[in-house]
């Protein structure tokens, strides 16, 4: 399996100019492209090659690793939009956002990421320093730093493409590494983990990741994003930029730790990872108008992709499983009822009395169904 690692780079003065002005020739090359692929309807990599090639080699300056990787991306670009076009992500047909999105060319940002691969960008790890290409020559003893297991990673691992990003003013490396993957285990059992806002997760061994903490964060940043900008001072802009992303980066962080915390105890007890499929939830849910930011931040297919990978990583299966009605089945009997969830956090049973947790009754139905569906295609003769 593929996994990306982040390493950062630590350029001198000069160096960093030349990346920056790298940056800045790929991306305007790449929006070249873009308009030459809408305007001639050619979006195939090889067939697009022979319209730009040579332009964008001659008035940018670039390599002609450099000059693929660009009209590459941009051919993945249109790619993913057509893709989220026909999911309906940018609205229905006919919307103005969709119509925008099917009539203009893709732009690039100066700072979007760029490809490399071995050919442009190779590895001194005994000096920890990389040489890189550049608009302005190849640069070696560019220094790159990272936590042990990211530099550990990049050095004993087999390593591919990797993409140079700038961030907040700081150049970073995300490499595509290969991770050998186990064996999947035979599970003796599933441990079953329900997602939520209350509730990030809950799962089936009763275990609780309360989200108070997350969604208490969240409201204060919104609270102080909004004086900032009530504000509109310099200072005050200045400071958003900085604060942009670190409301995502501690989500990300907590839902790191949650999916950590779940798989480890799966890997202890032998037990493989249920969830649910929640696919198209947030077009499939009604909400009023206050819970509306609540489940637009709720940031469950991050944690459902970090408990995929590790998952993967530990050997451990994962099932989805269909999400209908888990919160109103009652575990024990199997009766299914609005009325057995009176509230929020009570699960009540009116068949057999059985009072629970909602959401540790919905995990329990969760581990119930990942026992079901992994029985029926890995055992589907067993008695």
């Amino acid at each position: 399996m593929q996994l990306v690692v982040q390493v950062k780079l630590l350029p001198t003065p000069d160096q960093g100019s030349s990346l920056e002005a790298t940056l800045r020739a790929c991306n305007a090359a790449a929006s070249e492209v873009a308009v030459v692929a809408r305007n001639t309807g050619v979006y195939r990599n090889y067939h697009l090659r022979k319209h730009v090639y040579q332009a964008i080699k001659t008035d940018h300056g670039l390599g002609a690793q450099a000059a693929q990787h660009v009209i590459k991306k941009v051919c993945d670009a249109y790619k993913s939009l057509k893709a989220n076009i026909r999911a309906g992500n940018l609205g229905k047909p006919g919307s103005k956002r969709r119509r925008n999105a099917e009539s203009n060319p893709i732009s690039f940002r100066w700072n979007a990421a760029q490809p490399y691969d071995a050919r442009m960008l190779s590895w001194q790890h005994d000096a920890r320093t990389v040489s890189i290409w550049t608009v302005h020559g190849r640069f070696k003893g560019v220094a790159f730093t990272g936590s042990p297991d990211q530099v550990k990673a990049v050095a004993t691992l087999p390593v591919g493409e990797s993409d140079l990003v700038r961030r907040d003013g700081r150049w970073f490396l995300y490499a595509t590494v290969e991770v050998r993957e186990p064996e999947l285990i035979d599970p003796d059992g599933f441990l079953g983990v329900d997602l939520g806002i209350a509730n990030i997760a809950y799962d089936s061994d009763g275990t609780r990741h309360a989200g108070t903490r997350l969604n208490g964060y969240r409201r204060r940043q919104a609270r102080l994003r909004r004086r900032l900008q009530a504000t509109d001072t310099k200072s005050a802009r200045r400071l958003l930029v900085r604060r942009r992303k670190k409301e995502a980066r501690h989500a990300a962080n907590v839902n790191h730790t949650i999916a950590k915390t779940i798989v480890t105890e799966a890997v202890r007890t032998g037990r493989g990872i249920a969830v649910e499929d929640l696919t198209g939830i947030r077009d499939r849910v009604r909400l009023r108008k206050p819970e509306r930011v609540t489940l637009s931040s709720w940031s469950f297919h991050q944690l459902g992709s970090f408990l995929a990978y590790k998952a993967r990583r530990a050997g451990i299966p994962l099932v989805e499983v269909d999400p209908r009605y888990t919160s109103q089945t009652c575990h024990r009997c199997g009766h299914r009822d609005k009325r057995n969830r009176p509230d929020q956090e009570t699960f009540a049973c009116r068949s057999c009395g059985v009072v629970a947790h909602a959401d540790h009754n919905a995990a329990l139905n969760i581990a119930q169904r990942g026992v079901e569906g992994w029985g029926a295609v890995n055992r589907p003769h067993a008695a």
